[in-house]
This record gives C-alpha cells, sequence and structure tokens, in this order.
C-alpha cells in the first residue's frame, strides 16, 4: 500500500516536471554575503530571540543528529531532541537547555526555533536535575497505563539529557 502510494506521487511529479511544471532544484548555500543571521528563539512562554540580536552561529541538536547553523545554511526543517542549544553572539556564547521543539532555516538566513520548554544552562542545578531524573525513573518503573508509560518514558529522556548537559 504504502509503496504504490509512492510510486502515484513519483508517477505525478514526473508528469507535473515533463508537462511545463515547476523545475525541482535543490538549493545549497552560497558563499556567506553575511557573517550573521537573524534568530528567533522562544518558548511558548518565553522570547529569548527575537531577530534584534544578530548571531554568529548556532548549534542545535535534533533528532537526526545535532548540526550547527550558519549564515546562508541550506534551507532546513528540523525536530529538536533534549540537548544543550549554544548561540554564538558577536560577544558572547550563550547555553540552552531544550526539551523538544523545531528548527526552521530558510533562504534568507532567518532561523526560527520554537521550543517546548527552553532554559539558560547556568540557571540549572545538577542536584536537583539528578533527582529529578530518579523520580522520573521510579515513575517509568511504576507506570500501569501505557499514557503513565509514554509520559514518563520522555521525562526520562529529558533527565538523562538534563544530567549529561549539566556534568
Amino acid at each position: 500500500m504504502a509503496a504504490s502510494i509512492a510510486g502515484q506521487f513519483v508517477r505525478g511529479l514526473s508528469r507535473y516536471a515533463r508537462h511545463g511544471g515547476a523545475t525541482f532544484r535543490r538549493q545549497y548555500a552560497t558563499e556567506a554575503a553575511s557573517s550573521q543571521m537573524k534568530v528567533t528563539f522562544a518558548t511558548p512562554t518565553e522570547m529569548f530571540y527575537n531577530e534584534s540580536v544578530e548571531i554568529k552561529q548556532v548549534d542545535v541538536p535534533s533528532a537526526q543528529g545535532s548540526f550547527g547553523i550558519l549564515p546562508n545554511h541550506v534551507p532546513l526543517l528540523a525536530t529538536l531532541k533534549p540537548g544543550i542549544m549554544t548561540v554564538f553572539e558577536d560577544a558572547a556564547t550563550k547555553k540552552f537547555f531544550i526539551s523538544s521543539g523545531t528548527v526552521t532555516i530558510n533562504a534568507d538566513s532567518s532561523v526560527q526555533i520554537l521550543a517546548e520548554e527552553a532554559v539558560p544552562l547556568d540557571s540549572l542545578d545538577l542536584q536537583a536535575a539528578r533527582q529529578n531524573m530518579e523520580k522520573a525513573v521510579q515513575e517509568l518503573q511504576s507506570a500501569t497505563t501505557e499514557e503513565m508509560k509514554a509520559e514518563a518514558t520522555i521525562a526520562v529522556e529529558v533527565g538523562e539529557a538534563l544530567v549529561k548537559a549539566l556534568e
């Protein structure tokens, strides 16, 4: 079933291209015209960057692996996983722990990072993070429903990433 749907999609694209449709072309980054980019970084409750500060680089933890974003990066959409996000400004480097979210890199070198939760790394306590992780492990072991197991599994994953980030 999935193979036939994929085949129909590919055949439809090839017909579209043969009959004067849009040309499909992968876009690559060109030589950087600017050494900085506009970054928006927010959670549902807090705005950390709103394109007002020029950023040189952002390193993010994605589901496919951590990667760095520089000006004129190839346009991309990625899912973020729990871990450290590092922002390189002109005069400072700031680190944040993020729980999850998305990153969108646009062709104009603007970047939007939307995190479910984000906290400056220097405001976190290693001992408290370890205690929260132990509590999450206990909740996972005592979970009786699939929903409780899923919630506890997420809490353990975030706790492990947080402890690792702080060690």
